[in-house]
């Protein structure tokens, strides 16, 4: 019982030093890109993060989730780098992209990295991010695409 109680004290303390680091849970904002966006993005734990995105352009939507790790960087706690891959699904009119058949309708799918920094203001719950999404689509409209760098503006929730 002496053992226990030290080791028990113990991990509530690191539990605690933990939960104080990650800051914050979930966050839901506007994603600047060649065209526009709104992003989610959740918190799992201090390291590992899901970010959803449901973007516009050329007449047309693109849905992306990617699976992301958090690495923090500087001395300023609220910074933190992060990279990440996923998969998007989309539908696109070809006669609004300058590269595309000007008669078609595109419905791709494909895979995505991500590499972004962000910055978190605690005492107005904010969250801007800046990082840059490349995808190859796999079906549809094949090839690399690496032309994505966003601006995320996000609120965040505790």
């Amino acid at each position: 019982m002496k053992k226990i109680f030290p080791l028990l004290i113990s991990l509530i303390v690191l539990s605690n030093a933990l939960q104080a680091q990650q800051e914050y849970k979930t966050s839901i904002g506007l994603r600047c890109i060649p065209g526009a966006g709104v992003t989610v993005k959740h918190n799992m734990d201090d390291k590992y993060s899901v970010e959803g995105i449901l973007a516009t352009r050329w007449h047309g939507f693109n849905f992306t989730a990617l699976y992301q790790i958090n690495y923090p960087v500087f001395s300023e706690p609220g910074f933190r780098f992060y990279m990440g891959a996923g998969a998007h699904v989309g539908f696109w009119n070809g006669k609004y992209n300058p590269w595309w058949d000007n008669e078609r309708n595109y419905g791709v799918f494909g895979i995505d990295g991500q590499i972004g920094l962000e910055y978190t203001i605690n005492e107005i719950p904010l969250n801007l991010a800046i990082d840059w999404k490349p995808a190859i689509n796999i079906i549809g409209y094949s090839g690399f695409w690496g032309d994505e760098i966003g601006l995320s503006v996000r609120y965040t929730i505790k």
